[in-house]
């Protein structure tokens, strides 16, 4: 299965992926529900249509196209997203404990076993739901950005940042991890521009700081690559790039493993883009750091 014929993990990534198949006036329907996912969606079809200046009926057929016997049951969809977007770790083991006493049955096989097994297919879902195009323009926005590559991450995602950082470090120049410090970070993005670029990782529960960092460095016309999961941060409207990566784990925490193998890709590929600019820079770092005695 393709990245095109693979089904969409959310009704965002739904949308996402029909705008292409769209009428302009339907088309017109999905950016305004992207734009202000999922709030626009929850108005009444009236109220959707004179925000996207089109139709009542146009709406519906936007609906429908996505799949959608009607207006009503896209609105349950997006409950259904909604819910599954805000969910924490626990709230996840408690639906997860509740549907095995409904079901009367334990999982089959040991944790092992179905960690192995789930990871697997989560990566699998990862890679196949992974638009082309959007890997591509990730590795070409990091690889050929004239200035500064800046990274940020989450709790947890930040690690993922991190990871990301120190390997593109060592394939081109001027790549650094946003400082937490509150006045350096500031200092910082004040002096952010239209050859640099921003990369961030956001997943539920999506981080109001995160949010506004992007909402911010767009002002200033910066570039942003967004890693998300597969209900979408709110940041995605505003990223020039979104990647994202499945998050079904064998325990309630959402798996960061598929993000891992995406970033991976990504160093893959960037190293590929950069050919000998990157090898280069290689060489020198090992023999500078064989003259500092570091490794």
């Amino acid at each position: 299965m393709t990245a095109a014929s693979a089904q969409p993990a959310s009704v965002a990534e739904a949308i996402r992926r029909g705008l292409g198949d769209c009428t302009p006036a339907e088309r017109k329907v999905g950016r305004v529900l992207l734009a202000s996912y999922p709030s626009a969606g929850f108005e009444t079809v009236a109220k959707l249509a004179a925000r996207a200046g089109v139709s009542g009926p146009t709406v519906v057929r936007f609906a429908n196209r996505l799949g959608y016997s009607g207006f009503p049951e896209f609105q349950q969809a997006l409950r259904d997203d909604l819910d599954q977007r805000s969910a924490s770790p626990l709230s996840i083991y408690d639906r997860a404990r509740e549907a095995a006493g409904e079901q009367q049955q334990s999982p089959e096989g040991g944790v092992l076993e179905r960690a192995a097994a789930t990871t697997v297919q989560t990566v699998d879902a990862t890679f196949r739901r992974l638009a082309p195009h959007d890997f591509d323009a990730c590795v070409e926005l990091l690889a050929d950005a004239k200035g500064s590559v800046w990274l940020a991450g989450g709790r947890y995602s930040g690690l993922l940042a991190r990871f990301l950082a120190q390997h593109l470090l060592q394939l081109r120049p001027r790549v650094a991890m946003l400082p937490d410090d509150p006045s350096t970070r500031a200092a910082v993005v004040a002096g952010l521009g239209r050859a640099d670029a921003l990369v961030v990782f956001d997943y539920r529960r999506y981080e109001e700081s995160t949010r506004s960092l992007v909402e911010h460095v767009r002002a200033q016309r910066v570039p942003v690559v967004l890693f998300t999961d597969a209900w979408l941060s709110p940041i995605a409207s505003e990223a020039d790039v979104v990647v994202q990566s499945e998050t079904t784990s064998a325990s309630p925490f959402d798996a960061m493993t598929p993000a891992l193998a995406l970033v991976e890709a990504v160093i893959a590929g960037c190293l590929e883009r950069l050919g000998d600019r990157a090898t280069e820079r290689m060489r020198r770092i090992e023999r500078s750091a064989s003259q500092l005695g570091l490794y």
